[in-house]
Parts: structure tokens; C-alpha cells; sequence
């Protein structure tokens, strides 16, 4: 008797399988996807996703701030608007951009939705199967997934605690282009690193700006954390310096709010044409109302002085991320020292293995991202992504508490020596 579920061309589970286009197989649910039912649960202390703290937004503040827009500008906040955004959010973005080193004019900026849709925007315009993106290795893994969805050949050069190497760099590109490859963009989160927390220091920057331009490779600079330093004023972007050969990529969620899902490129202008077509085409136009409330909010709340409480409470949860490793983790174990930004970058003791420790961890109620979801081939899988964003430092320090008896259970296991903790 036949199933009346099946398909004579796909599986019972899924009917449609064969009908997908090849890109489809690209589209899978990340690690740190996987990991937000299990994060979620009140008992489970999450080092894993990069939940910004809304909680310490002026929310009072910004509900009057609504009220207002909607009394005043209401029928303009909720009709259809440009797929290149607002202009007056343009005008703020480039006051915001400015911070960084960079000159612009509202023209060449287009709003997304959230810096995520720049990327696949970016992408969609750019790749053609089989061509290749250059990236850090590790790096944001969302963006392996946008590059895998458009059937992209991914290349990570290694990193190290100043960022990209530029002579690892300068050969793949060298290697790529013996051999024929079409290299479309450097991909590369410069500053307070997704996930490796370190930043690109100063005199690499102009080094791997030289490398792209001699190589005729567009370099694409998603910097979200830019602002968010501990110690210094904001690093000068990669833009700032090289106008003509760098799409810059920014967003509010981690400055304001994610929720809003403003994010923008700064792009030279044939490729801001070529993002407004490809932007009407995926959404015809980008929420009027979410746009209007980032640029009352950006033109009458003291941003900035926010920003700096944002900075100072995420150094105070950094410190206590890095005081517990200190204190708890064995021999063996390092990790980075972020400057700014939400992630650490923890190097496990030789011969573990982070993704199948995973389970132990979530039984022992901590939870964190394996390292092998910031590799396009599978590697790093001894290392862990740990975020101090989101949790009080109360609960981070007992998070590694959880996580270091962890790593002793599996050590242990493995006959591997650990040394004692201290109090």
C-alpha cells in the first residue's frame, strides 16, 4: 500500500527535496542556531549567543520617544519608503560612521536589514558558484552560511592576537590567483573580532589594504563591535582609509538594539546601485518605522553617553570572564584578552575535543559555541567561543566554574593532567 506522504521524487520527511535548487544544500541551521533552545532554559548559564543587554537602554525614554513619532509623523512612520532608507537615518549613520575616521555622505549609504541582509546582499551581487571569498579563519559564522547559500568556495587565512596575517593573506591570494581562481571580497571583522575577540592592529590595517589593491580584491568590513572598546577611543575603520576598495557594513543592534534590525552598508557608488536594486528585489522597501525610530532616537537621546554605559557594563562582565578563567581553568587552556566587543576565544587543553564535550556541559547547565562552527571545513574543534555579553557577572563566573569541571571530567577521561584550582 502506498504512503500517501511520499513523493515519487523526494522522501517521506520532505516531499519537495528534489525540487530545491543546488544552493538550498548550502542553507543549514548553524551551531549557535542549534544551541538557543538549550541556552534558553532558566538553569542553563549561556556563555554561547551574543545577546546584547537591551535591558540597559533608556526604555522609559524610548516609549515616549515612539508615542511621539506615531502622534507626529505616524501616516510617514507606517507607508511604504525607499529601498536605499531613510535619508535622515542616512545623515545619523554617517555622523555615527564619522567616530571611526570616516567621511561619507548620506548618497552612498543603503539601510538593510541589520547588517546580515548587507552581507547577503552583497554577496547575491557579487558571487557566481565556484568563485571564492577570502575570511579570517575563525569567523562569524553566519556569514559561512550566507557564503555557502550562494555556493561560494571559502578560503580562511589563519589569525593571530593581531588579527589577520597580511603575509597569510598576500599567499592565498597569491596561490588563488596562480591557479585561476576568481577571489570576489575579503571578508573580515577587523575589530573586537567575531569570534576570536581580537582586533586588527593599526599598522595591519594599512598592510591588508595594500595586499587587497595590489590583488584588485574588494575587501568587505563588517565592523558591528567598532564602538564598544574598553580602553581607547574607536579604532580608524579600514574605510576611512581607503574609500574606493572598501564596503563598510555597520549596525545598531549592539549600540541600540537588535530588535529594530537596522543595520546599513557604506559602499562606492556603482555597488550601492547595485545593492538598491538587489535591496528592492528582496524586500521592496525596509520598515519606515523601525528606520524613523533609530533617527528620532539618534537625533534627540544622548547616544553617545549611552554607548559608554553599554562599554563600561560589558567591561565589568569581560573582566569577570577573564578573573574566572584565570582562576578555574587547567593547564593548557588559554585564551584571548578582548579589548572590546562581546567574545573570548578559548583554546581547550591538547586532545579535546569541544563539540563532543558539548553534551557533558548542558548536563552540567553551562553552555558555549564549539569552535568548529567558525570553520568552513569543520576544523577548530578545540576551541569554544565564550560570550560575557549577556549574562551578570555572578553568573558568568559560575558558568566557567561549570565549564572548567567540565573540561576536568574530560581530561580525566583522556588521562590528561590538570592543575589545581584556586580559590
Amino acid at each position: 500500500m502506498s504512503d500517501p506522504q511520499a513523493s515519487p521524487h523526494g522522501s517521506r520527511i520532505d516531499p519537495f527535496v528534489d525540487a530545491y535548487a543546488a544552493r538550498a544544500a548550502g542553507m543549514v541551521a548553524s551551531e549557535v542556531r542549534a544551541l538557543f533552545a538549550v541556552a534558553s532554559r532558566p538553569e542553563v548559564v549561556s556563555l554561547a549567543g551574543g545577546m546584547p543587554n537591551v535591558g540597559a537602554l533608556p526604555l522609559g525614554e524610548l516609549a515616549e520617544l515612539v508615542a511621539e513619532l506615531v502622534r507626529a509623523d505616524g501616516a510617514r512612520a507606517l507607508q511604504y519608503g525607499s529601498a536605499q532608507g531613510d535619508e535622515r537615518l542616512r545623515e545619523h549613520i554617517c555622523e555615527v560612521m564619522a567616530l571611526e575616521g570616516i567621511g561619507a555622505g548620506a548618497g552612498d549609504v543603503v539601510v538593510t536589514v541589520g547588517s546580515q541582509q548587507a552581507l547577503d546582499l552583497l554577496t547575491r551581487v557579487f558571487v557566481d558558484p565556484g568563485d571564492v571569498v577570502v575570511c579570517e579563519g575563525p569567523t562569524y559564522v553566519t556569514a559561512l552560511n550566507t557564503f555557502a547559500a550562494y555556493q561560494a568556495q571559502v578560503v580562511q587565512v589563519p589569525m593571530d592576537g593581531d588579527g589577520l596575517v597580511p603575509e597569510a593573506l598576500e599567499e592565498a591570494l597569491g596561490r588563488l590567483a596562480s591557479a585561476g581562481r576568481r577571489v570576489k571580497f575579503l571578508y573580515t571583522v577587523p575589530t573586537f573580532h567575531n569570534p576570536a575577540g581580537v582586533t586588527l592592529s593599526a599598522e595591519r590595517r594599512a598592510r591588508v589594504l595594500e595586499v587587497c589593491d595590489r590583488f584588485g580584491v574588494l575587501v568587505v568590513e563588517d565592523n558591528p563591535y567598532g564602538l564598544l572598546g574598553f580602553d581607547a577611543e574607536p579604532m580608524r575603520a579600514l574605510r576611512a582609509d581607503s574609500a574606493g576598495g572598501v564596503v563598510y557594513l555597520g549596525s545598531f543592534s549592539k549600540t541600540i538594539a537588535p530588535g529594530f534590525r537596522v543595520g546599513w552598508a557604506l559602499a562606492p557608488p556603482a555597488v550601492r546601485d547595485k545593492l538598491v536594486l538587489a535591496a528592492e528585489s528582496a524586500m521592496l522597501s525596509h520598515s519606515s518605522f523601525n528606520q524613523l525610530v533609530v533617527g528620532r532616537y539618534l537625533a534627540i537621546q544622548p547616544w553617545r553617553r549611552q554607548i559608554k554605559e553599554f562599554t563600561e557594563m560589558y567591561r565589568q562582565r569581560r573582566d569577570a570572564l577573564l578573573e574566572s578563567l584565570e582562576a578555574w581553568m587547567p593547564a593548557g587552556a588559554s585564551w584571548t584578552r578582548p579589548g572590546g566587543g562581546f567574545f573570548v576565544w578559548l583554546t581547550l587543553p591538547e586532545g579535546l575535543d569541544a563539540k563532543t564535550m558539548l553534551p557533558r556541559a548542558v548536563a552540567e547547565r553551562v553552555a558555549y559555541v564549539p569552535g568548529s562552527g567558525f570553520f568552513a571545513d569543520g576544523s577548530g574543534r578545540g576551541n569554544i567561543r565564550l560570550s560575557y555579553c549577556y549574562p551578570p557577572p555572578e553568573l558568568i563566573r559560575e558558568g566557567v566554574r561549570r565549564l572548567a569541571g567540565v573540561i576536568d571530567a574530560e581530561s580525566g577521561l583522556r588521562g590528561a593532567f590538570t592543575r589545581p584550582r584556586t580559590t
